[in-house]
């Protein structure tokens, strides 16, 4: 008889419980892949004999039922399976990746499609996904900083906790909601070299203060599970860090949810070098706290002889399983453990194309406009070229990490500019390169001829979406193939070249930004993206995305991110030189005696938080309202901002600070807050912020979190090179 009877209450686990044989419970902490289907009679086996408590890659929900049915209706306790799935951007519906979420700084945007996309994945099934990941990532070469919400603490945070609350809604176990995941605990997007799956080597105090912030805000959102980084942290491999998942975590921040190891990860632990074997890996994984063992066995085939042995207690197993009772509970599995064959119907797919649209329009961040070339009057022109090998991939526009999403749903450029042009203006496409990684041959000489005879040229280049994502890391971070000589090529005719890069990471486009005219870049924008371009070209829309990331001269700057910290002799433009200006036979000097490369400066190409716009915004009356910090109440700042061009547009105005002194060194900038707002052509708009104590606590030297009393200094404006300054006091 099963013992799962749509239990409810925390007792009822606890009955469930006391009524599983060990066997039972490690069931429950293994989750198997399930893309062989029905075929795998493997699968179905363990299913039945209760050795299965989640199952991963399976997306046929009338598969998912039927499986569901051996595991209540088959199995020795009766206890629903969770079926879970990779939903990172988008399920059936793509969104921008999540660096092209973060780019357009608005997280409404970011829970509504979230929200979409956990609607279309319950359709199939699914109830639980492994996003967000909330990895601050300051290396482009690294290939997951596609998944990431960049370089920055405050964005990661704040995009993650918008992610898990369009994922889970107001009711977790309600019809449409879906347990969300933050990944990867922790520091896995400092992985050296930016190669996946290495070590990462961050201070205790940069842990802290940088990587361990997001996941705070992820418990603090009520995230219902956390996922296990593949990487090391100094040392330690995150899947045994005992110090990491039950030190903080679990004790120090009173998380209560399940973490679940990344696949195969805990048998990697013997790979590490951190254990001997598969038994010892179990060991230390369990101890660690790592609830559910993603794909590998070593759990099913040493947890029960560990217990046996007394190594591991029955307390320990119990807690693990009481917490995979418990998020099954928590998303309704016990009342509604089938996927409810007419659900489809709720989910819009008119409402997902919508939001996609207007996610995808937001993403894009414009970088060069010479002489105001964008928007385009339509008026103007009476024929356009589209070229490139991203002009018309419905697939490629999708990005990296896409199982499920429907390509036929996909709207590319061409397809874009052809249904809005029709007769009024003609459209001439050719793809001149083959791939993004193609070589200049014929392809190109019929494309730059076909450009020569247009009005305008829109070159639409960039990354393949299977250049970046996971394991797709990249020590040069340049434009692949001849994409640079084929843009250097269409500018040769002397025709307008508005160049558009579709990418999965930040490039190093300093070599194509003079052969071209305009340039949008974007990060693998989605389903919608041929008319979130459309849009764009013709002033339908003004540019509103920002960088969420540095973009960098050259790949020897990285790592480079706006937040680093002044050293003790920091670059400044006096204090430089060119490798150009040393002359021939130079005596040996220390030149300027300040932090720079000879070749490269010290300045990026882009800052952090750049982007420009149709519009043209003023910035004035920096003023400090109020200042209670110190009696638990909070500093109150208000900015004037003005939209002194012509047309309406949306702003993201920063707030940045600078603690002056601490006990230890801090960055020479963070940001602290935005706000994203329209500004109507020729009006004025009022921008406040408030900011709490916590806003400038961080770990200190004395190994507790707090503020310091001191100077600070305090800028708003466009990007983080504002230059609007206030300066204020924090007493004690």
């Amino acid at each position: 008889m099963s013992l799962a009877l749509a239990k409810n209450t925390e007792e009822d686990l606890w009955t469930i419980l006391e009524q599983m044989s060990l066997r039972d419970k490690i069931g429950q902490l293994r989750q198997v892949d399930g893309s062989g289907g029905r075929a795998d009679q493997s699968l179905l086996g363990a299913i039945r004999e209760g050795r299965v408590g989640s199952v991963i890659n399976v997306v046929d929900p009338v598969l998912v039922n039927e499986l569901q049915q051996i595991a209540l209706e088959e199995s020795p306790c009766g206890i629903p399976l969770v079926f879970a799935r990779d939903v990172i951007h988008g399920f059936k519906t793509i969104f921008p990746i999540p660096l092209g979420q973060a780019a357009t700084w608005n997280t409404d945007l970011a829970k509504e499609a979230a929200r979409l996309a956990a609607s279309e994945a319950y359709a199939a099934g699914i109830r639980w996904t492994f996003a967000p990941m909330i990895d601050v990532s300051r290396d482009p070469r690294w290939g997951r900083i596609a998944e990431s919400f960049g370089e920055d603490p405050l964005l990661n945070a704040v995009f993650g906790r918008a992610m898990i609350e369009g994922f889970q809604g107001e009711d977790l176990a309600a019809l449409g909601s879906i347990a969300a995941c933050a990944k990867h605990f922790v520091g896995y997007g400092d992985s050296e070299s930016g190669i996946d799956y290495s070590s990462t080597n961050v201070s205790e105090f940069e842990l802290r203060n940088v990587h361990l912030e997001p996941f705070r805000e992820a418990v603090a959102a009520g995230v219902a599970s956390v996922m296990s980084s593949l990487s090391d942290v100094d040392g330690i491999p995150a899947t045994a860090h005992r110090e990491l998942i039950r030190g903080v975590l679990r004790d120090e921040w009173g998380f209560a949810g399940l973490v679940v190891s990344d696949w195969d990860s805990v048998k990697q632990l013997t790979v590490h070098g951190i254990t001997a074997d598969d038994r010892e890996a179990a060991y230390q994984a369990a101890e660690a706290r790592i609830d559910i063992e993603m794909t590998s066995d070593a759990y099913e085939n040493h947890l029960e002889d560990l217990v046996s042995a007394g190594e591991i207690g029955v307390d320990t197993i119990d807690a693990m399983v009481m917490s995979v009772l418990t998020l099954k509970k928590n998303i309704g599995l016990f009342d509604v453990p089938y996927t409810p064959k007419d659900y489809k119907l709720g989910v819009s797919e008119s409402a997902a194309t919508d939001c996609a649209h207007r996610q995808a329009s937001e993403s894009f961040v414009l970088l060069k406009n010479d002489n105001a070339v964008l928007p385009i009057d339509r008026k103007e022109i009476d024929s356009i070229c589209l070229v490139g090998p991203m002009a018309d991939q419905p697939q490629e526009q999708l990005g990296t990490w896409v199982f499920d999403g429907d390509s036929g749903l996909s709207v590319t450029p061409l397809k874009a500019f052809q249904d809005t042009l029709h007769k009024d203006c003609e459209v001439v496409f050719e793809r001149g390169l083959e791939t993004t990684r193609s070589s200049c041959g014929e392809l190109a000489e019929v494309a730059v001829e076909k450009a020569s005879c247009c009005d305008v040229v829109l070159a639409i280049i960039g990354e393949e979406a299977i250049l970046s994502g996971e394991a797709h890391c990249r020590a040069n971070i340049n434009l692949p193939g001849d994409q640079v000589e084929f843009v250097r090529r269409l500018k040769a005719t002397g025709k307008t070249v508005i160049v558009i890069i579709l990418s999965g990471r930040p490039l190093t486009i300093g070599n194509i930004l003079p052969h071209a005219d305009a340039v949008l870049f974007a990060l693998h924008p989605g389903t919608m993206t041929g008319p979130a371009i459309c849009d764009l070209i013709f002033g339908h829309t003004s540019p509103s995305g920002k960088l969420p990331f540095t973009l960098p001269k050259s790949v020897g700057q990285i790592p480079i991110y706006y937040s680093k910290k002044n050293g003790g002799r920091p670059a400044t433009h006096d204090s430089i030189m060119s490798i150009d200006d040393i002359p021939a036979g130079a005596e040996q000097t220390s030149f300027g005696m300040t932090a720079f490369h000879l070749d490269d400066g010290f300045e990026p190409l882009f800052p952090f938080g750049f982007g420009l716009s149709y519009a043209n915004f003023e910035y004035s009356d920096l003023t400090i309202l109020s200042n209670e910090l110190t009696q638990g109440g909070k500093l109150k700042v208000s900015v004037r901002v003005g939209n002194i061009g012509l047309k309406d547009a949306y702003e993201v105005v920063q707030l940045y600070v600078r603690d002056r002194v601490g006990s230890i060194t801090r960055p020479v900038r963070e940001l602290k807050a935005f706000e994203k707002i329209l500004i109507p052509a020729g009006q004025v708009r009022d921008v406040r912020f408030s900011l709490s104590r916590a806003d400038f606590s961080f770990y200190r030297r004395c190994r507790e979190y707090g503020v310091e009393p001191g100077a600070f200094d305090l800028w708003v404006g466009g990007s983080s090179l504002a230059d609007l300054h206030v300066a204020f006091e924090i007493d004690a």
